[in-house]
């Protein structure tokens, strides 16, 4: 087999023909660009850190929907959420867009091997992905993984059953699991750790086979529950974390824009179950929790990508690392995800991407989530996608190559509260929110308006204060399409 692969690699030398470079696509869940290669110099994200400096970082990268359903069709359809009306959890996109060319896909249709680990599309909540975008049977982990009888009592909790589709009509009766955990365990105990071993699997049959390939390798923390082993949280003490300077919603915004409660906090114990107030200590440990995580899933990054240069198979694979969005540690009282604000949209993202992307450089150039597809299959050397959906992204690469380039002028992105939908306009300066029901004469939209020149927490809605911004904020809003109504309906449940 290797004398064939050989011949085969001369003929095609020989040819002048181009091998096709590889894509090693890492997901993080509930990932904040809170890294040391971001400035917060009390992570340790050493692996993370060691990524960005093997090409470019964004530091203006925004997902297109604080939620991780959506936000993953975002990245694989190449639509935003107001393209699809596709707003929550429950409800896989082929209902809307069932012949759509996924991001997979479209490799698979140009000669590569498409494979994915762990978590990828959001499965669970009655969601269960979608097997056309794979060329063998997705791999999937758990989300929510005890390794401590005492975090579940020995018993099926609400989460652990809505993330693997099991008595989805029975959740209000199941019990609640630990928040966090804290457990003597070695790294492949929980399911970051067996993800990374999968991933190496698969780098390693790829290289004995020699085909291109596109491997998606979804890793779970830092979300909820904040379980990782006893090392992890050794590395950060509970008394270092300061809380929140605003944990009220903001001074003039619509009762419904932010998110006061606690919500999918409230699935786990000792969590008050009413979403209220959450005693400063048990904020402290929660944010310790985070951290842990996120430096537990740092290290299995980090042996995917040791393997990937043992193998020595770097100079041939572009690597992609994306969050599917950020994270709130109490400001606006909020927690988790699911506003339009700064905390919850910006989102890490960064390209190695050998030839192109010079090593160790970043960008201010604006970048959105659904901006992914089509600069992946430029950076592989692919047609340029047309596809029966239609992409709504651009191509990063004119960035990549030149760092103080730029395809857009501002980020767009959207929430919902019931029929209402948030579309959001995030500009150097300014972000706007228009909230009205698609459709709706523009007379019944309430809108939000903060200046992060003056004011960085977003403590005040200036837009009854500011017209003149606020008249040129809706003009760029004008250049985008009218929001689609949500999909889901009354149904849609934004909670995880």
């Amino acid at each position: 087999m290797k004398k064939l692969i050989l011949a085969m690699a001369i003929v095609v030398l020989a040819a002048g023909v181009q091998a096709k470079k590889n894509v090693l696509m890492i997901l993080v869940d509930d990932l904040k660009p809170e890294l040391g290669t971001y400035g917060s110099d009390f992570v340790h994200s050493p692996n993370l850190d060691q990524l960005a400096s093997r090409g470019m970082r964004f530091d203006r990268a925004y997902c297109n929907q604080a939620v991780c359903a959506p936000s993953r069709n975002n990245l694989m359809v190449g639509l935003r959420s107001t393209s699809t009306g596709l707003y929550g959890l429950g409800q896989g996109f082929r209902k809307v867009v069932p012949d759509a060319v996924t991001l997979t896909q479209y490799f698979m249709q140009n000669g590569y091997t498409a494979e994915g680990v762990g978590k990828v599309f959001h499965i669970g909540h009655g969601n269960y992905g979608d097997a056309a975008s794979w060329s063998s049977p997705f791999h999937p982990d758990k989300v929510v993984d005890y390794v401590l009888e005492e975090s579940t009592d020995g018993q099926l909790t609400r989460e652990e059953a809505l993330f693997a589709n099991e008595q989805l009509g029975n959740i209000g009766n199941l019990q609640r699991g630990a928040a966090w955990e804290k457990a003597d365990v070695k790294d492949d105990a929980y399911a970051d750790g067996r993800i990374a071993l999968e991933g190496i699997r698969r780098l390693k049959k790829f290289k004995e086979s020699g085909e291109p390939f596109f491997l998606a390798l979804g890793f779970t923390k830092p979300h909820l529950p904040f379980c990782a082993p006893t090392k992890y949280w050794d590395l950060y003490q509970s008394e270092q974390f300061s809380l929140t300077e605003r944990d009220t919603p903001p001074d003039g915004a619509p009762s419904y824009a932010g998110k006061p409660k606690a919500h999918e906090m409230t699935a786990y114990k000792p969590v008050p179950k009413d979403g209220g107030h959450i005693p400063n200590d048990m904020q402290r440990t929660l944010i310790h929790g985070y951290f842990a995580s996120l430096s537990y899933m740092d290290a299995q990054v980090g042996r995917v990508l040791a393997e990937l240069d043992r193998l020595d198979m770097a100079d041939d694979t572009i690597v992609m690392l994306w969050g599917d969005h950020g994270w709130h540690f109490g400001d606006h009282g909020s927690w988790t995800k699911h506003t339009n604000y700064e905390q919850d949209n910006r989102i890490p993202l960064m390209f190695v991407a050998p030839g192109v992307a010079t090593p160790g450089s970043s960008t201010m150039a604006y970048a959105e989530t659904v901006d992914i597809y089509p600069t992946l299959a430029e950076l592989a050397g692919l047609p340029t996608p047309k596809v029966s959906q239609g992409l709504d992204g651009m191509s990063l690469v004119p960035v990549l190559k030149n760092p103080n380039a730029s395809v857009r002028n501002h980020a767009y992105h959207a929430f919902n509260r019931g029929p209402r939908i948030g579309r959001a306009i995030r500009t150097d300066r300014y972000r706007m929110v228009e909230w009205k029901r698609p459709g709706a004469p523009e007379t019944e939209a309430e809108y939000e308006l903060y200046d992060y020149k003056m004011d960085t927490l977003e403590k005040k809605n200036i837009a009854q204060s500011s017209p003149e911004v606020l008249f040129d904020m809706k003009a760029i809003l004008a250049t985008h399409p009218e929001a689609k109504a949500s999909d889901n309906g009354k149904k849609s449940k934004n909670k995880k």
